[in-house]
């Protein structure tokens, strides 16, 4: 009978990312049955219930198993801080604790190697221990454009003298399309929380059976972007103008495009729409409250356009699925994914913003409209088509990504045995 080979994960105190993470390691033990992950999760106060109930469907016959540290206090974090910096600090804080567990797994269970999330990279020194000495990787699912632009920052930081938002001419990242730097991250952060619960799911899929093929925008931020007061004003009524079907999923406005990070206050998002605006659209569209269940939506035959705030997940769940986009980035890297999108792949239009910074409700209704039944669409759903059976092929059995997981599961088997140690970086 093969031996198990024990590996650990750790992620952060984000659903997206402990989703995502969660997802690779469910790739990797169904590629390799000898292999069982215990996936480490610090957290903010109480584990997100969305990633509670991702694990309680996990079946129970999966190698993957979990463990909550104890959880940091969000009061006892800085309050005047932007809440991805509260999410760091928290990972720091949970090091310790972070620690003593894996030192006493292994103590019964040998690990031979530790995946660390990219805003869990301390962890890397913990698996160095003398008593530990575990094989580290980095796992970096973020588009190789991002990772580019990491491997390259400091040569780019010497190219060039002003702030990048300053900087007039295309910046040229290795391997990637010129870029704007205003496009570029004003600086490094991680993305994303979970939703509290999933009850929108049965309500939002039986409204889009009753739909045509291809006739329904989906309109999402993710689980952690806000628009601002002025601009869901403009969101609401660009809707309504476009004519078209839409799924929108409303979160209370926010001055601050993530706020949504560690949670919203319990405020009703409907209450800052537009006066008569759910009734005017009542046949139109569909305003769901915070969240809704993304892939059913995206995977659904009545989905054919999604406006996104480019947040990677989303974006690789889009083309997957093979619907096109409308790209609405906010925050982080997102900004750099929308180049990619609109002016790499061409996959999506990109709205023009005003000098305030508002997208007003005229381009709205242009864009949304130029998507769903525009000249461009047609092109656009080749395009993304090609991309989904892409996509689809390196998914296969003999694909290039199952391929490189194997291979991956490979070398971890080959650690257990004795062979050399090793370090690397996981990309999507």
């Amino acid at each position: 009978m093969a031996k198990i080979t024990h590996i650990a994960a750790i992620s952060i105190p984000a659903f997206s990312h402990q989703a995502s993470i969660l997802e690779f390691c469910k790739r990797l033990v169904h590629l390799h049955h000898n292999i069982h992950v215990t996936c480490i999760f610090p957290t903010i106060d109480s584990p997100p219930p969305a990633t509670i109930s991702l694990l309680q469907s996990l079946p129970s016959s999966t190698t993957v198993d979990h463990i909550f540290l104890p959880p940091i206090n969000k009061q006892d974090l800085p309050q005047d801080v932007p809440p991805a910096v509260q999410i760091q600090l928290a990972v720091s804080q949970s090091m310790p604790s972070f620690r003593a567990t894996l030192h006493q797994l292994h103590s019964t269970t040998p690990f031979v190697a530790l995946v660390a999330d990219t805003f869990a990279s301390e962890a890397l020194q913990v698996a160095k221990d003398i008593s530990l000495n575990l094989s580290a990787y980095i796992y970096f699912p973020p588009s190789a454009m991002t990772l580019s632009l990491f491997l390259h920052l400091k040569t780019l930081h010497n190219q060039v003298s002003c702030e990048y938002r300053d900087h007039k001419e295309l910046i040229r990242i290795p391997g990637c399309i010129p870029i704007y730097g205003h496009d570029l991250p004003e600086h490094f952060r991680v993305i994303q929380t979970g939703p509290n619960s999933d009850p929108n799911g049965p309500e939002c899929v039986r409204w889009l059976d009753n739909q045509r093929p291809n006739s329904v925008l989906y309109v999402s931020f993710g689980s952690g972007g806000t628009l601002c007061q002025e601009q869901v004003n403009e969101m609401a009524l660009g809707l309504e103008l476009s004519g078209q079907k839409f799924l929108w999923v409303l979160r209370a406005p926010s001055d601050s495009a993530n706020a949504a990070y560690l949670g919203a206050e319990n405020v009703d998002p409907l209450s800052f729409l537009p006066r008569g605006f759910l009734e005017r659209t009542k046949g139109q569209g569909l305003v769901l409250v915070n969240w809704a269940p993304q892939t059913q939506i995206l995977s659904h035959s009545s989905t054919g356009g999604f406006l996104t705030h480019c947040g990677w997940n989303s974006t690789l769940e889009s083309i997957v699925m093979g619907v096109p986009m409308i790209t609405w980035p906010l925050f982080a890297e997102q900004r750099m994914n929308a180049v990619l999108l609109t002016e790499g792949l061409k996959v999506g239009l990109r709205p023009k913003f005003n000098s305030d910074g508002i997208v007003e409700r005229d381009e709205i209704a242009m864009v949304v409209k130029g998507l769903m039944v525009g000249e461009e669409t047609n092109g656009i759903r080749q395009r993304i088509r090609e991309l989904k059976d892409a996509a689809a092929d390196a998914l296969k059995e003999d694909g290039s990504s199952t391929r490189d997981l194997f291979q991956f599961g490979t070398r971890l088997e080959n650690l257990k045995r004795g062979h050399q140690t090793f370090d690397g970086l996981i990309t999507s």
